[in-house]
């Protein structure tokens, strides 16, 4: 299969020529590393930024946060975790917690705080 082919029943999301922001199949969604755009913000800040450019690629992919089955959580710095926390807490449906691990990695930007990867099932 050439490689700009989808294979029926794949649908890639947002492509370009290194990875797709999400890729469903299966009726699955997988989320590649979301990060905040905005790297001057403190934790809370770039959580926030994340979790909405989550929401919004869930929403694309025909999903949403009541769906999510696994959640991956980096962190440039473990003492971030409880502000991370109650940004995620406020976030995630508590009727529906995914999956979910957390931990400390070397960031692509040394102003970057978090990033993450997510695996969601379809509505």
């Amino acid at each position: 299969m050439a490689p700009d082919q989808v294979p029926p029943g794949m649908m890639r999301i947002q492509p370009n020529h290194r990875r797709s922001r999400a890729v469903v199949v299966n009726g699955m969604v997988h989320i590649g590393g979301q990060f905040a755009d905005d790297h001057s913000g403190d934790i809370g800040a770039q959580t926030r930024e994340t979790l909405a450019k989550l929401d919004a690629l869930l929403a694309e992919c025909g999903s949403d946060r009541s769906h999510l089955v696994s959640v991956t959580i980096w962190l440039r710095d473990m003492a971030d975790f409880d502000a991370m926390n109650a940004v995620y807490d406020a976030w995630i449906d508590p009727a529906n917690p995914p999956t979910r691990c957390c931990g400390q990695v070397r960031m692509a930007s040394d102003a970057m705080r978090i990033e993450l990867t997510a695996i969601a099932r379809v509505r």
